[in-house]
């Protein structure tokens, strides 16, 4: 019931998973950054406009249908967090991002760079009215997408419908920049290709767990809930220890909570594991208790820490990042 209740508040519509739509998702990705809340204050009245001359509009088929939106966006402001990353990877001018994306260890130079404003996490209409946007991505069903339409054109999308290389070509798409999504993946490949292989063989049958603890017990995440599970279970294809592998990637949710009792059903041999940035629990509490330290992967010194907020995105900066830290632990281990 807390789950629900937290989600309520933070994700109102996308649960942030693979599958995305469970009342549980967005809470799992708490303290990381979204919002789904529209500007909080009063409408505004005069959309941001292109003072000289009309841009050029194109349709473009959004979660929730055709949308206009500039062939050529120049301003765009990202309220979904978690996309920002596919901005920059783009080089597509962000003008206003979220505080959970400007503080994301993977972009924010890049975004302190080029000017981008932080608008917190709940940024008001006037915020944006001052940043005269000519595009907002914002989530499916957030409160005041009608205020967010007077201000730009708005592009809705849920978390976790597309696999990050799909999302990838459609916000190339959407931005007038497929050629550089082709590249970005293009690369990307290469390394998968270059790098699993060894990955592979170093690793062999042994088991690899992501685990967060939090307030209420374990998080244990799957595939597609970012924590570099697109990079352990997707790309690399490793193996995790059936519980995990039944409840949080075959499930398709991305994620399981567990109590800490049950700690070692789902603890592979190999752990990554950070300490939950959506409550204020002291991780202690589990890393100090025995179930913890009496882990095979603990005694054997096969543990490895991941950034508590930054490591939580799945876009293609923050998975670059996460690529080289994932497999060098692997690789050395």
């Amino acid at each position: 019931m807390w789950l629900v209740m937290a989600l309520a508040v933070l994700l109102v519509a996308s649960a942030c998973g693979q599958s995305g739509k469970t009342s549980e998702s967005g809470e799992a990705n708490k303290g990381a950054g979204t919002a789904n809340t529209a500007p909080s204050t009063e409408e505004a009245e005069t959309p941001a406009a292109n003072a000289d001359a009309e841009p050029a509009m194109v349709a473009y088929q959004s979660a929730v249908g055709e949308v206009m939106v500039p062939a050529n966006p120049e301003r765009i402001v990202d309220l979904t967090a978690f996309t920002t990353g596919y901005f920059v990877a783009l080089d597509a001018p962000v003008v206003g991002a979220l505080s959970g994306a400007m503080n994301n260890k993977y972009i924010k130079d890049q975004l302190a760079a080029q000017g981008t404003a932080d608008l917190g996490q709940l940024p008001t209409v006037e915020q944006l009215v001052e940043l005269r946007p000519d595009l907002i991505l914002a989530y499916a069903g957030t409160d005041g997408i009608d205020q967010l339409e007077k201000v730009a054109p708005v592009v809705q999308i849920n978390y976790g419908e597309l696999h990050f290389k799909d999302l990838m070509r459609e916000l190339g798409k959407l931005t007038n920049r497929e050629d550089a999504a082709a590249a970005w993946i293009e690369q990307w490949e290469a390394r998968i290709a270059e790098l699993k292989p060894q990955v592979q063989q170093a690793v062999g049958d042994r088991t690899v767990s992501i685990l967060n603890p939090y307030a209420g017990g374990v998080y244990v995440f799957g595939h597609n809930y970012g924590r570099g599970g697109e990079i352990i279970y997707g790309e690399f294809e490793l193996k995790a220890p059936p519980k995990p592998q039944a409840e949080a990637i075959d499930s398709g949710t991305g994620f399981a909570s567990i109590s800490l009792e049950v700690l070692p059903e789902y603890a592979g041999d190999i752990i990554f594991t950070s300490r939950w940035s959506g409550d204020d629990s002291d991780p202690a509490l589990v890393y100090d208790n025995p179930l913890w330290t009496s882990l095979a992967a603990v005694k054997s010194n096969h543990v490895f820490q991941l950034d508590p907020e930054s490591d939580t995105y799945n876009d293609p900066m923050s998975l670059d990042g996460q690529l080289t830290f994932i497999a060098d632990s692997l690789l050395a281990d």
